[in-house]
């Protein structure tokens, strides 16, 4: 299938970031998820630790290649969410399709993405970018580079599957595959029964991504913008 993943799909703008000092994710409130938790994902947390940890690393990827990469801090927030969540997903994902991956298959789908999305930043004119630098505008730490390969080649091996063993080449094929493992994800990220802190948005299950909810804390100037309900719980 093509290589050039929704992992890595985001393109690169070229623009400057100013970015305030740093980013604390400390609780607030009342929340059905436990205290000191940005999400509850089956029997795992996502501690309020772990997340500022890993959005304080996109900051300073953020602000490495500032002249490019152009992430707002609650963009930080629940990009990096977004991805510890997804990451657990798919998982989940392969547990239930019995799908093991080797580092080494991790590495070789991570090195393939990369040549793809470094190709494709290239051609709008940002010279040999890095792997890190393509990760940070994916709203990714760079220090979880090992997991977006695992996460890619867990996507790949279900894709050979759902095609009866063979890579999907065809663009029907492909749409097939791609269909299949959309449902997958969905399938195993309503088995993991997933609680977000709401301060931090809210679940998409469409996109798998954490969306802006009514009332977190992370409020521009101006009217709030308004929550969709679309995809908030699981089509699958």
């Amino acid at each position: 299938m093509s290589k050039q993943s929704p992992v890595l799909r985001r393109l690169i703008t070229v623009s400057a970031v100013v970015l305030g000092v740093g980013l604390a994710v400390t609780a607030c409130g009342s929340s059905p998820v436990k205290f000191g938790s940005a999400a509850i994902v089956g029997d795992q947390r996502i501690t309020l630790a772990t997340l500022d940890s890993e959005v304080n690393n996109l900051s300073q990827a953020v602000e490495q290649y500032k002249s490019t990469v152009q992430l707002s801090q609650a963009q930080q927030t629940q990009q990096t969410l977004t991805w510890l969540i997804r990451f657990k997903v798919n998982e989940e994902l392969a547990r239930q399709a019995g799908i093991t991956v080797t580092n080494a298959q991790a590495d070789e789908a991570l090195a393939t993405i990369y040549a793809a999305a470094k190709a494709n930043a290239e051609q709008q004119g940002i010279p040999n970018p890095s792997l890190d630098l393509i990760l940070a505008a994916n709203g990714i730490p760079p220090n979880l580079a090992h997991e977006v390969g695992r996460y890619q080649a867990i996507n790949d091996e279900f894709a050979k599957r759902a095609n009866g063993g063979q890579e999907p080449t065809s663009a029907a094929a492909q749409t097939a595959t791609s269909a299949k493992l959309t449902k997958a994800q969905c399938q195993a990220a309503k088995a993991l029964n997933i609680q977000v802190n709401p301060q931090f948005g809210q679940l998409n299950y469409g996109q798998l991504a954490i969306v802006a909810a009514p009332g977190t804390v992370f409020r521009t100037a101006g009217p709030a913008p308004t929550a969709s309900a679309s995809g908030l719980t699981p089509a699958c």
